[in-house]
């Protein structure tokens, strides 16, 4: 299947919401994946009267939504690809297209068979792409002798879904079950998966249909690297926190009640509003020893390396400030949800 068919665009919904809005001029928020559609998305919204911009942004989750830049070229509509809603309320119309993936898992998910022969009881995850498809799954897994078990619990539009900040529908599971069979293509949730439950990941890769296991060992390699970085962020003396300026992330009281306990703890502080994390731009205040991301805490496992200096999520500061122990928090699923 070529790429262009890979996900479902929804054009047909597009046109129907852009008139039932009444939308004159549309941003369109596509994650990089869908990038290359651009031209093919703006078509679609001119046929319909509509002027169409296309954000040329990155665009990393529902948390990332363009309403600034809507606000500022007077769009009345955002329509925004790859992700479900998250947000509550948005202050400019928003039509959220999830992009589902058209695949057969079927040939992946019985490959992965033999990867899951040791375990009974398994959760079963995945992203907004495949949702749709996790009943099918389930009923291959019970064929085959396995307990099956889809967490339906947090903030998620759907039972079974992660997105790579929040895993509670998984840890809502993960006592119950002895692994997870996740259907997903990349590494990025996967890693986020294991790391929140503590538990091997199967990950069947609809894409590549290849399976490959997230066991212990690639857990405690990061558990290892946050581990070096807490202990070095509690030498700092002084600390920025960043306070992210995305809808999705903007999480300021939290970035003033960790501020507050670092200064009690006798450590110097400040904020930075952040947009965009660039080390090149952020490590130019060479006055401050560490951070503390309130924003994506994504950020601060992934692209630590990125770093000069150590950036801790808001749970690893409360462990340099002892309000939190290092046990409770790799308990907690790191993420805190």
């Amino acid at each position: 299947m070529s790429r262009l068919k890979l996900f479902d665009l929804e054009e047909e919904r597009i046109k129907q919401e852009i008139s039932r809005l009444g939308a004159k001029r549309v941003l369109v928020q596509l994650p990089q994946g869908l990038k290359n559609e651009s031209l093919r998305i703006a078509k679609i919204v001119r046929k319909t009267g509509a002027l169409p911009i296309i954000s040329a942004d990155p665009c990393y989750g529902a948390c990332d939504l363009a309403i600034d830049a809507a606000e500022s070229l007077d769009a009345d509509l955002i329509i925004h690809y790859g992700h479900s809603r998250l947000l509550k309320y948005e202050k400019i119309p928003t039509v959220y297209i999830e992009a589902r993936a058209m695949l057969n898992v079927s040939e992946v998910v019985d490959k992965a068979l033999s990867s899951i022969k040791d375990w009974s009881r398994l959760g079963l995850a995945t992203t907004v792409q495949h949702v749709q498809i996790l009943d099918e799954v389930k009923e291959i897994l019970v064929r085959a002798g396995k307990t099956v078990m889809i967490g339906d619990a947090g903030r998620m539009c759907y039972p079974g879904q992660v997105i790579g900040c929040d895993y509670s529908n998984a840890r809502s599971i993960s006592k119950d079950v002895e692994a997870f069979l996740f259907i997903c293509g990349g590494r990025f949730h996967a890693l986020g998966l294991a790391l929140s439950v503590q538990k091997p990941v199967v990950v069947a890769d609809p894409y590549e249909k290849r399976v490959y296991i997230i066991d212990e060992n690639d857990v405690h390699k990061i558990l290892n690297k946050r581990w070096a970085c807490i202990q070095e962020a509690k030498a700092a003396k002084s600390f920025a926190i960043f306070v992210g300026l995305k809808p999705g992330q903007k999480r300021l009281e939290e970035a003033l009640e960790i501020s507050k306990k670092l200064e009690n703890a006798g450590k110097e502080t400040c904020l930075l509003a952040v947009r965009e994390f660039n080390p090149d731009v952020i490590m130019e205040i060479s006055s401050i020893d560490s951070y503390v991301n309130t924003a994506c805490p994504r950020i601060s496992l992934d692209d630590s390396i990125r770093f000069k200096k150590p950036v801790i999520t808001t749970n690893e500061a409360r462990v340099v400030v002892g309000d939190l122990s290092w046990e409770d928090l790799c308990s907690s699923g790191w993420f805190g949800n």
